[in-house]
């Protein structure tokens, strides 16, 4: 094996690109309750702009509700104000330290855009996956030109490179699926 090709380098990456896929999607609201959907929210904090997670914690009592403790009482306002503003289509209540935002129901129209949405991450995942295949062939074909490699080697790992594509798009087909079924599930 040449020095310069590296099949476990290439696996992850492909696999890096799964992940954020995977992060993507989690953004993706379903009419289900996730803490993920509130996770981008930055908070004006102390002077400085600070992740929502920094200034409260998230959790899901509910199918259809999020609940966001707020550690300081002070930061209550702000929090509400920057969860209003990160476009995200949500409306919180506050009860004291204690936001309760109610996730509405999704009409079937949105859930067809949502769902169109998924299917423009997951596409923009293969390509991902496909631009690592590239260069992994391409480092090949360089080493077969400067004689790193036989030719034989050569080919065989081309073989692996797309065995390990094709894993990799069947886990992005897999991961769309479940979400596709989560985001039309009524």
């Amino acid at each position: 094996m040449s020095a310069t090709f590296d099949l476990a380098d290439i696996k992850r990456r492909m696999s890096a690109a799964v992940q954020s896929l995977k992060h993507e999607l989690n953004g993706l609201r379903t009419g289900r309750a996730s803490g993920s959907i509130v996770e981008p929210v930055m908070v004006e904090a102390y002077g400085q702009v600070t992740p929502l997670l920094q200034v409260a914690s998230v959790s899901v009592p509910e199918p259809r509700l999020i609940t966001v403790q707020v550690w300081d009482r002070s930061m209550v306002s702000a929090v509400e104000k920057a969860i209003r503003d990160a476009n995200l289509g949500l409306n919180p209540t506050t009860e004291g330290q204690v936001l309760r935002i109610r996730i509405p129901e999704l009409n079937e129209q949105r859930r067809k855009d949502l769902v169109k949405i998924a299917h423009k991450y997951a596409e923009e995942c293969r390509v991902s996956v496909r631009h690592v295949r590239r260069d992994g062939i391409d480092t090949l074909k360089k080493a077969l030109k400067d004689k790193a490699i036989s030719e034989d080697d050569e080919r065989r790992h081309q073989t692996d490179v797309q065995k390990a594509t094709d894993q990799i798009i069947g886990e992005v087909d897999q991961v769309l699926a479940a979400k596709e079924k989560e985001i039309m599930q009524v």
